[in-house]
């Protein structure tokens, strides 16, 4: 430390041993540091050294109330001073005065209708109410307390003060619940919002022990089943997420997270926890990263390269169909495949690809009747020799795309006869070692492979679409990917779909699509430039925004139906083994 640093030093171990001798000596009490600079007390709000504070104390509920009714408020996208004051009461003494309130509204009633009036419908539900109240008391189902709610709300502006206030009041009215401003009493609100356990407005109304319970602030949704898998432990109040995803009204999931946040690892836990179930995993995986998993688990890892056993062809039709349309659906399908493959073309160009592919199938005898599906199905190849057939400038282009995958570098990945079927409990697709533009091709085949083969059966199923926004950036597959989601609930089938591509797969009708139609959403650690568009799609609070910026791996938001949950991922040490 140089010698400006050790008299800077000094100076300040001086002025903190004169503020110690100040206190010592009686001069200076503890108060005096830790109180405000300034106090200024309005008829509507106290100003705080520079900070605004206005309370307000409700004195209007709604008649019928559920759990965790208050959650818009205490969940409200601005720190807000929250009070509540509990009084009990004598049951005797709230029976006695109950019979002298129920005499006088039933005095009233009786003198309504002998001078001929309508009983006013506001008496007459008063009356119910407290008949209701009167028999549970008797009987000791309830009893009754004196309840005050109070709520202070800080700002840095009366500007800003003022536009709070109008957004709580919005935030209440939707709630039916009536607030007023403290007025003339803003410094008794206030410190009836401080810890200091001090009613000082002494607001009350009337409630039942029923009522009270549910207006406990700290209730959270609860999604412990008696069946389903564990994918977790609800971060707020300890307990364990246990669900089962079929009992949803599809079992389509979708789990979003930067890169390293825990989704692989998410997945494959509940990969490994479905199978101990019964329930038949097929994944997509686009980095081979299930491999490990597959192997330990007993499962068939089918990997696509040009150099591997396994080949899929595209153009081959279920052979126990009993589908009239099946080939037009057929042929409907190789045209988006196609254009998978080739990329924009032309409205001529489309009708050449329609001709190409109804000549193919037409050369094997294969047409809509479903027992000509038995006939060997053409290739890949026939459509690019057919292109050439029609000797046209637009044939041609359209011939040249689709050498590649005939005679180039992507020669027999697709151009061949099936040579796989699953049968295994446990089926991974692993297409990381062709080039990345063929990734998505892949995939798409492989979608259409699942879908002929699930229809075979229905039970229950999961299929894990990895990377998805491989197949979202390009429409075609995007629309592919969304119809599948949607068609997947009628054979027993749930999709999740992975993507760390938050931004991009947002972005797109197809992407929000498959989100829409997905009952089960994880969202996982976001980064920055993504929790914005996260926030805007799921309705998200500040809270739960600054949850998923500061989360750490495994950690996240659970969306199941109308129900949502901070939750983190737990695992045994067997399971782990398992999977990593």
């Amino acid at each position: 430390m140089g010698i400006f640093g050790k008299k800077k030093a000094a100076r300040e171990i001086s002025k903190t041993q004169s503020v110690g001798n100040l206190i010592s000596e009686g001069s200076v009490s503890p108060k005096d540091l830790i109180a405000p600079a300034l106090v200024d007390v309005d008829f509507n709000l106290v100003k705080i050294d520079s900070r605004y504070y206005r309370t307000l104390y409700v004195v209007g509920y709604p008649r019928y109330v559920s759990a965790n009714w208050l959650y818009s408020l205490i969940t409200f996208d601005h720190p807000l001073f929250v009070s509540m004051f509990v009084y009990p009461t004598e049951s005797k003494e709230m029976l006695n005065e109950l019979k002298k309130k129920i005499a006088q509204m039933q005095a009233t009633i009786e003198s309504d209708i002998k001078a001929g009036h309508v009983i006013d419908p506001t008496v007459q539900v008063q009356l119910d109410d407290a008949l209701l109240i009167q028999s549970e008391l008797a009987k000791g189902a309830e009893r009754f307390f004196q309840f005050g709610l109070y709520i202070t709300i800080a700002a840095d502006s009366k500007e800003e003060l003022d536009s709070l206030t109008k957004e709580v009041d919005s935030t209440l009215a939707s709630l039916l619940i009536v607030a007023k401003s403290a007025l003339l009493e803003q410094e008794e609100g206030f410190k009836s919002c401080l810890p200091l356990f001090e009613d000082k407005l002494r607001v009350w109304r009337n409630m039942d022990t029923t009522s009270l319970a549910m207006t406990f602030p700290f209730s959270t949704a609860s999604l412990t089943r008696n069946e389903g898998i564990l994918y977790g432990v609800n971060q707020h109040d300890g307990s364990l997420i246990i669900f089962d995803r079929f009992t949803l009204e599809n079992a389509n999931s979708v789990i979003l997270g930067k890169s390293g946040g825990g989704k692989s690892f998410l997945v494959k836990l509940e990969a490994t926890r479905l199978l101990s179930m019964g329930v038949e995993v097929i994944i997509i995986d686009p980095e081979n990263e299930y491999a490990k998993a597959c192997s330990n688990l007993g499962g068939e890892f089918v990997e696509f390269s040009t150099a591997s056993q396994y080949k899929i062809n595209p153009f081959e039709m279920p052979h126990d169909s009993v589908e009239p349309d099946e080939l037009q659906n057929k042929i409907l399908d190789l045209h988006s495949l196609l254009r998978v493959m080739m990329g924009d073309i032309s409205p001529i160009q489309d009708a050449i690809v329609d001709r190409a592919l109804v000549s193919v199938y037409q050369n094997r005898g294969i047409t809509p009747d479903p027992a000509t599906f038995k006939n060997q199905a053409p290739y890949l190849e026939d459509v690019y020799k057919a292109f050439l057939g029609m000797e046209t400038p637009e044939a041609k282009e359209l011939a040249d795309r689709l050498e590649k995958y005939v005679k180039g570098s992507a020669a027999g990945i697709f151009n061949q006869q099936s040579s796989f079927d699953i049968k295994n409990l446990f089926t991974v697709f692993g297409v990381r070692d062709l080039e990345e533009n063929l990734r998505p091709v892949a995939m798409y085949v492989v979608l259409d492979f699942i879908w002929g083969r699930i229809r075979r059966e229905k039970k229950q199923r999961v299929l894990i679409v990895d990377e998805a926004w491989y197949l979202i950036k390009n429409k075609d597959s995007a629309a592919y990917l969304r119809n599948f989601a949607k068609r997947a609930r009628k054979y027993g089938l749930g999709m999740t779909t992975i993507t760390q591509d938050v931004e991009d797969f947002l972005s797109t009708d197809d992407g929000k699509a498959i989100i829409t139609n997905s009952s089960l959403q994880i969202i996982l650690k976001q980064s920055t430039a993504a929790v914005d568009k996260i926030s805007d799609t799921f309705y998200l609070t500040g809270g739960e925004k600054h949850f998923l910026l500061s989360a750490g791996v495994g950690e996240g938001l659970f969306f199941a139906a109308q129900n949502h949950v901070g939750f983190r991922v737990i695992a045994s040490d067997e399971e782990r083994a398992i999977i990593e």
